[in-house]
């Protein structure tokens, strides 16, 4: 486990063991390239053994290039995407979706806790529908959320029911999509093709693996020439079992959802006990492996001061990102300096 000073983000952390082990496996001998590897076509194979059924999968190397390419394939450039306000797409993708679609326009939509609501989609479907406006096409949902937060079954279910009404197709953004069903406790099917999702993007980035996302087509129509957008965008590896091999890694023995467990349980470490701290309060629930907190200027600052690296994020408030590598003591220690620091007059 890590002990490093740092909750700043699940990509500090570095690669989990099982997929350092799986990639050094893949090294052993050579394989043919460009995905037509025996690595490449066994990762693809647990990743339908995992959500229980036939699907096309994708290996590229980024998440801004999986949701890019994905959003793009679901429509045409006088299209349009409805996200979340705070969806990384709008926030943190310098207008990759809009790029890879040659155009594609993002509406904005809004929710509490980073959650799009059905209202929401109806508004913005329905408010105009000539010509001049680009045509919904696509949903956008990011699970989980930016601030931490989780569709249930249920709120993903009502948010297929106003897509099929206005013939939409559901995209998904899993950056922390491992966090989301731990947490959730549910079958990964559960909340995405069974809930309506057409598409996936599944990171392994955050959750333990040094580079790759999959993007996982359950409507598999729509996967129709996705390969060649991967190599026109510069997404199709070469060496391909080295993107793959580590999620073989991390697909075996449920490794994925181990990580993400304890990630998840980091975090409520980190919520409870600095609930018990004068001065400070969290902003958002904390559902997954992040907490969302409001801490004071001189706090943060004594904080930096010994070395604790975090971000202040959405709304100014600061995000603590737990991850596979994050330990009990980190935790402890960065609350002990909290409530320290806390104490400290202004």
């Amino acid at each position: 486990m890590s002990d490093s000073e740092q909750f700043a983000s699940d990509n500090y952390s570095g690669i989990c063991p099982q997929a350092w082990n799986a990639m050094e496996q893949a090294n052993q001998k050579d394989e043919p390239a460009y995905g037509e590897d025996t690595w490449t076509a066994k990762a693809a194979d647990q990743l339908r053994e995992v959500f229980d059924t036939d699907c096309d999968v994708y290996f590229v190397f980024n998440g801004t290039a999986a949701n890019s390419l994905a959003l793009a394939s679901i429509g045409q450039s006088f299209h349009s995407v409805i996200c979340h306000e705070l969806a990384h797409i709008e926030t943190d993708e310098c207008g990759g979706p809009e790029y890879a679609s040659n155009g594609a326009k993002l509406l904005l939509g809004t929710g509490t806790n980073g959650k799009l609501t059905p209202e929401s989609v109806e508004h913005l479907v329905t408010k105009r529908s000539d010509i001049h406006y680009p045509k919904p096409k696509a949903l956008s949902i990011t699970q989980a959320t930016e601030v931490g937060t989780l569709y249930s079954p249920e709120e993903l279910r009502a948010l297929r029911a106003v897509a099929d009404r206005h013939s939409l197709n559901i995209h998904m953004d899993g950056a922390r999509f491992a966090n989301a069903v731990a947490a959730l406790d549910v079958h990964p099917s559960e909340i995405t093709w069974k809930a309506g999702v057409d598409v996936l993007c599944f990171s392994g980035t955050k959750n333990g693996l040094a580079l790759g996302e999959t993007v996982i087509f359950f409507n598999r129509k729509l996967a129709e020439d996705f390969e060649w957008r991967c190599k026109q965008a510069g997404q199709l590896a070469s060496k391909m079992r080295y993107i793959s091999a580590p999620w073989c890694g991390l697909l075996t023995n449920d490794t994925w959802l181990k990580n993400a467990r304890h990630a998840n349980a980091c975090a409520e470490r980190l919520e409870h006990g600095l609930r018990g701290i004068d001065g400070v309060s969290l902003r958002y629930p904390r559902q997954a492996n992040g907490v969302f907190v409001d801490l004071p200027e001189i706090t943060q600052a004594a904080l930096r001061e010994k070395g604790w690296k975090f971000y202040n994020f959405i709304g100014g408030c600061s995000r603590l990102m737990c991850s596979w590598s994050t330990s009990e003591e980190q935790v402890d220690r960065f609350l002990r300096d909290v409530q320290e620091f806390a104490g400290v007059p202004g």
